[in-house]
């Protein structure tokens, strides 16, 4: 039998408990809470911006890949994107790669063909107007940025973007690449 002085305390908890779990939740999402699932990253198909088509494997066989999911109306999105573009130049040579997987419409792939020619990026651009990559990828919330090592294997998620947070990708990066990551990184 429940004690009759503990019974209020033990309704007020329960009531309180599922607010409480959503508001741990709401603040992990604002503050773009990093996570590790050590998942391998399905071998999708996907169809880039000049045509061609290739799959997340192959993207992946000989180096790192960062996926980033994006959309032309997401600021976030563009102020994080000249920072993927300078690591996918930066890291080249050690064989990284950043593939930005846009959402928008299918009606609006010429502002998206506009925005990239206009910025001068050179990281490869995927299209995913039906939403189908980034709800298998669970890349609904943008930017939802995925790092997948060699093996296709994910080792770091992280979704939103805010002035700073490039430091931690860049971090990501250079760990995932077996660099140093105590020196100085520029932001």
């Amino acid at each position: 039998m429940i004690n009759s002085r503990v019974l209020p305390f033990l309704l007020v908890s329960r009531s309180l408990y599922k607010p409480f779990l959503a508001s741990v939740i709401i603040f992990q999402f604002l503050n773009g809470e990093d996570t590790n699932s050590e998942a391998i990253i399905p071998d999708l198909k996907i169809r880039l911006i000049n045509g061609s088509s290739t799959t997340l494997h192959q993207l992946s066989q000989d180096g790192p890949l960062l996926i980033d999911f994006w959309a032309t109306w997401c600021v976030p999105c563009k102020k994080v994107m000249k920072y993927l573009n300078q690591y996918h130049e930066e890291y080249a040579n050690d064989n990284f790669k950043v593939l930005m997987i846009n959402t928008d419409t299918p009606r609006s792939i010429g502002k998206v063909r506009g925005f990239i020619k206009s910025q001068d990026y050179s990281f490869n651009i995927g299209m995913d107007p039906n939403k189908i990559l980034s709800k298998k990828l669970n890349g609904m919330i943008m930017p939802t940025l995925i790092l997948v090592d060699k093996g296709g294997i994910i080792k770091w998620r992280h979704q939103g973007y805010i002035p700073g947070e490039e430091i931690e990708i860049e971090k990501q990066i250079r760990r995932i690449l077996g660099k140093s990551i105590n020196e100085e990184i520029e932001g």
